[in-house]
């Protein structure tokens, strides 16, 4: 009696050898105590607890490089001296030349740079559902913390009230996505 069965899903194999494509044929090497897989059965496994901490951790990472540089955007750009050329193309360069030469525009643009580039690297393994909500709306909330620590006004009760709002939907948002990938029906 041939042991061997045909896998046609993705998942494994009798000796548990991980089959990466679906195929059709037996598995590479049967099951040496005769046991027969569903392989509709078996699942992939979900994302870690630790994986999925620390892509959460990496979205606020981001929110804070995006949006604790945004202030000090708005400022060093409010202090750079007008440029007037007679050319389109000589205007440009010398904006370019007067923005990427001074250091107090240059470093938080390199900061809100990294923050993208974090966030794309990101996005690679991050469900979107879970990325999105998370740094665009954590990055208001450090644009205005970095504001009124710079001594903007960020207006006062109802900006309190709208930072706890997005916290507490960016939390629902979470507990939604970790007991998704978790298996365990949502209490939302």
């Amino acid at each position: 009696m041939d042991r061997s069965w045909p896998c046609s899903k993705i998942g494994f194999c009798g000796d548990r050898t991980a089959v990466s494509a679906p195929r059709i044929g037996p598995c590479p090497s049967p099951d040496p105590h005769g046991n027969t897989f569903n392989t509709e059965e078996l699942t992939i496994p979900a994302v870690t607890r630790g994986k999925q901490q620390r892509q959460v951790l990496a979205l606020v990472l981001v929110a804070a490089l995006w949006g604790g540089t945004q202030p000090l955007l708005k400022r060093a750009s409010s202090r750079l001296q007008q440029v007037h050329e007679r050319t389109w193309a000589r205007q440009l360069l010398q904006e370019m030349k007067t923005l990427f030469l001074n250091p107090e525009y240059l470093m938080p643009f390199s900061l809100n740079q990294c923050g993208s580039l974090l966030y794309y690297l990101t996005l690679a393994s991050t469900d979107l559902t879970l990325a999105v909500p998370i740094s665009n709306s954590l990055a208001i909330i450090f644009t205005l913390i970095v504001g009124k620590v710079l001594g903007e006004d960020i207006g006062g009760k109802r900006a309190f009230a709208g930072m706890v709002l997005t916290v507490a939907g960016i939390t629902l948002c979470i507990t939604s996505s970790v007991t998704k990938t978790q298996g365990q029906p949502s209490a939302l």
